[in-house]
Order: C-alpha cells, then sequence, then structure tokens
C-alpha cells in the first residue's frame, strides 16, 4: 500500500477517504486533542500527532501528502479576515510538501477561497507548490455530487510531482446524474428519532431562526457546521415559514430539534460504526466541532481513487 501522511486531519474525515482509496496513513496531527481520541478510536494503527504543525521537525516518507489547513480566515460562518495569520497555514504544508517530496499531494478547504478578496491567497498557494515541483489543479466540487447527503461545497488543490510529466484530472460527479443522490433518510437509516444528551437542545435564537434550517428527509442535508448552535434542522422538526425578510418561524408547535453530533457524522460520510469515544475532553460541543470540521469521507475517497496509478 502507498503510504501517507496527513496535516490539519482533525477527527480523520480526509483520512477514512484516503483509507479507502488504497493508502496507509503512518501519520497524522492536529492541535485538538478530541480529534486525536475520536481518530485512534476509529484508526489505532497511525502515528497521530498532537499540537502545532510548526513543531513537527521530520516527516516520515510518503508517497501522498493529505491537509486541511483551518478555514476561519476564508469560511461564510467565520471572520473572512484575509489578513489572519490562520490563512497562511499553507506555507506549513508547503513546508512538509518541500521536505518529504511526495509523488502527489490533496488539499483541501472552503470554497470561500475563491472569493475575490483572498484570490491572492490562492494565487500564492498555486505559486508556492508549483515552485516546489508540481503540477497544480484547483476546483471546487460538491460532496452532495459524490455519495454525500449534504450540499458542501469544497475547493480541492491536487498536485503531481512534475518530474512524473502528468496532469491530475478531477473526478466526474457519481450521483445526481443517472444515479440518485443520497439523501438524509437514506443516511439517517435506523438511528433513534430523539436521541436525548446527543444533541444540542438550547433555544432556537433570533439569529437560527433568520433563514430555513430546515431540509426534508427525501432532500440532502443543509451544510453540517461546526458550531452546535447553528446545525441545520432534523427532519422530524415542523417546516418553517418565511414571516419577512431575515425572519422566519416554525409552522406549528410540534416537537423540533438539530442534528445530533452522531447524525452529523452520517450525514458527513462517515461509516455507520464511527467511533466518539468518552474521553475528558468530549464534550458535546467538542463531538459537534470535530464531526462538523471533519472532510466528508466519500468526497476525499472520490478525489484520491482518481491520482494516477504512480505508485510502483
Amino acid at each position: 500500500m502507498p503510504k501517507a501522511v496527513s496535516l490539519f486531519s482533525g477527527c480523520g474525515g480526509s483520512d477514512a477517504g484516503v483509507i479507502a482509496a488504497g493508502f496507509n496513513v503512518v501519520m497524522a496531527n492536529d492541535v485538538l486533542p478530541y480529534a486525536r481520541d475520536v481518530y485512534l478510536a476509529n484508526h489505532p494503527e497511525t502515528d497521530y500527532r498532537v499540537g502545532n504543525v510548526n513543531r513537527i521537525e521530520t516527516f516520515p516518507d510518503a508517497e501522498l501528502l493529505v491537509g486541511c489547513y483551518p478555514c476561519q480566515g476564508f469560511s461564510q460562518g467565520g471572520a473572512r479576515d484575509p489578513g489572519r495569520k490562520i490563512n497562511t497555514l499553507y506555507l506549513e504544508f508547503a513546508r512538509a510538501l518541500h521536505a518529504i517530496r511526495p509523488k502527489a499531494f490533496i488539499i483541501e478547504n472552503v470554497s470561500g477561497m475563491v472569493r475575490k478578496n483572498f484570490q491572492h491567497l490562492l494565487q500564492d498557494q498555486i505559486k508556492v507548490f508549483t515552485e516546489i515541483g508540481y503540477r497544480v489543479k484547483v476546483k471546487v466540487l460538491n460532496a452532495a455530487d459524490y455519495g454525500v447527503a449534504q450540499e458542501r461545497k469544497r475547493i480541492f488543490i491536487v498536485g503531481l510531482r512534475s518530474d512524473m510529466g502528468l496532469d491530475y484530472e478531477f473526478p466526474m460527479p457519481t450521483h445526481g446524474v443517472g444515479m440518485p443522490r443520497v439523501t438524509i433518510a437514506d443516511a439517517l437509516e435506523g438511528m433513534p428519532e430523539w436521541p436525548e444528551g446527543e444533541f444540542y437542545a438550547r433555544e432556537f435564537h433570533r439569529y437560527y431562526l433568520s433563514r430555513d434550517r430546515r431540509r426534508g428527509w427525501n432532500e440532502v442535508s443543509k451544510t453540517i457546521v461546526a458550531n452546535p448552535r447553528h446545525m441545520p434542522l432534523h427532519p422530524i422538526s415542523p417546516s418553517m415559514v418565511r414571516l419577512e425578510p431575515d425572519k422566519w418561524a416554525f409552522s406549528h408547535e410540534g416537537r423540533a430539534r438539530r442534528f445530533s453530533y452522531r447524525e452529523a457524522a452520517r450525514l458527513q460520510g462517515f461509516a455507520r460504526d464511527f467511533v466518539f469515544p468518552d474521553t475528558i475532553s468530549g464534550n458535546l460541543n467538542m463531538r459537534y466541532t470535530v464531526a462538523g470540521n471533519a472532510v466528508p469521507p466519500p468526497l476525499f475517497e472520490a478525489v484520491a481513487r482518481v491520482l494516477p496509478d504512480i505508485w510502483d
């Protein structure tokens, strides 16, 4: 099996996809202890290093480098400040790329990186990776087009080492044209209707009610987020009606709740037996955080599977 190194790995969404595509992830990294706990509960064979990536001095050899550096600076739900230091973590990825010299790399980030005020950062990433010696391709993909029960648009940056003389081609959509998209009902099949203690049960605040947060059972979900207060509604909830601009209400007084963290993981495309271990750092908010920050494994698998056969 070709080897992969993973940076900014979170609880392992990207790596679950890489493993499904036939790679052996030999090292992973993130700053969150509970992300490490979840990752190792599901992939105990990986060397997971908790801490800031800039403290990692040496990297193991690998044919593939993957990374999903934090997106708060680019995200629609984040600060959207192009000057934030967090926006330049790609330079740490570049440091690892230069040290490992893998045959290929895959990066995932929020689609907001293509906005006009962030274009210079995207172009600088392409420039840096090209100068290290890679032929780079960039595309925004929607997870719902690749078997994930969720609308989730993400940018992928993929590079192949220049000395191989090959260009990467992104995968064609597998769902939505010819094959139906995976729905909320498909993803949540067999899960309890009202899992007490596993969902954020606080009030629906004014900002939450500023838009329609609900999709039906036979639709794909709205984007799963890391903040439990903003998690989309479970379809058991009443439909929402628009009262005026930026003001919505439930159509009747039936029971309503947000998706639980386990449901969020299912809607991200994690396996049905995915484990959230009970550890000191694993409170409800943190479980939502690691689930919502993850990359949908089927989407990352689709991107990794169409890498050219360059591993011998």
